[in-house]
């Protein structure tokens, strides 16, 4: 795939369809899969969901942090599944939600979005906590190297909406405010946003999502379902990379590819 990001991710939305599909491997789904609660469980995991998505989709977005509990041997089980899976050529979105300022923000993007890292992803979730232009680093390297940046910007959790619904004295929400921010980066920085939410609530307008790539988890387990997507996000649904976990990895290695296609034929449902 040539082009920056957004030209990258329109090529495998286009040729694969929009439905990325999560390696999440906690200790119940590995149970569910018959694998150790260790290291080498979640690198089988990892493993056989890459294989499951690779025929079907062209996006998977590991959980980081179901690696990095098991320590050294937890990253370096990542970095397999991470490399089984650009091997395959599905665009992977590492979902690490780093965020920081100076030098060491810089260095989690170098580790994440830089071509030959051990963990070299192709985008990667951030948090501007300290200012969005605490990311302005990640982001330069993301756009030299063809790789993307999603921000979180209206997350489903229920704590959430103290800080993302909060207006500064122009009555614009914190999630507005980093949904605007996003759109000024939009050939490599997209958002997330969570299927759960109310975008009225926040603040939010369907139309600024249509600019951006727009990570939406919350489908499945979370209780939101991808036939509800035409009516929450409306204009944006183009913009839209709906997320499945649980709701595909619960069906075990001997169900998940029937999951997956189920999922596919729901989102190939959608009006274009």
């Amino acid at each position: 795939m040539s082009g920056g990001f957004r030209a990258r991710l329109a090529d495998v939305v286009a040729e694969h369809g929009p439905l990325c599909v999560g390696i999440d491997p906690h200790a119940p789904l590995l149970a569910t899969w018959g694998l150790g609660d260790d290291a080498a469980g979640a690198r089988e995991f990892g493993l056989r969901v890459v294989e499951a998505a690779a025929a079907r989709v062209g996006i998977v977005k590991p959980q980081i942090a179901f690696f990095e509990r098991h320590g050294a041997a937890g990253y370096a089980a990542l970095e397999e599944v991470l490399g089984a899976a650009r091997a395959a050529e599905l665009l992977v979105i590492a979902d690490v939600k780093r965020g920081d300022v100076g030098s060491t923000v810089d260095a989690y993007g170098e580790a994440w979005l830089t071509p030959g890292s051990p963990l070299e992803a192709d985008a990667m979730t951030a948090v501007a906590y300290q200012g969005f232009g605490s990311l302005d680093g990640v982001i330069a390297r993301a756009r030299a190297a063809a790789k993307g940046v999603f921000v979180l910007a209206a997350t489903s959790n229920p704590e959430s909406a103290e800080v993302q619904t909060a207006r500064d004295a122009q009555g614009e929400t914190v999630a507005a405010q980093l949904l605007r921010h996003a759109g000024e980066h939009a050939g490599e920085v997209g958002v997330v946003v969570g299927a759960t939410v109310d975008l009225a609530e926040l603040g939010i307008r369907r139309e600024q999502l249509v600019p951006v790539p727009v990570l939406a988890p919350g489908f499945g387990a979370q209780g939101a379902l991808l036939p509800e997507a035409p009516a929450l996000f409306g204009d944006a649904l183009g913009s839209v990379l709906p997320t499945v976990s649980r709701s595909v990895l619960g069906a075990g290695p001997a169900g998940i590819a029937s999951a997956i296609d189920a999922a596919r034929r729901e989102v190939a449902a959608w009006p274009r």
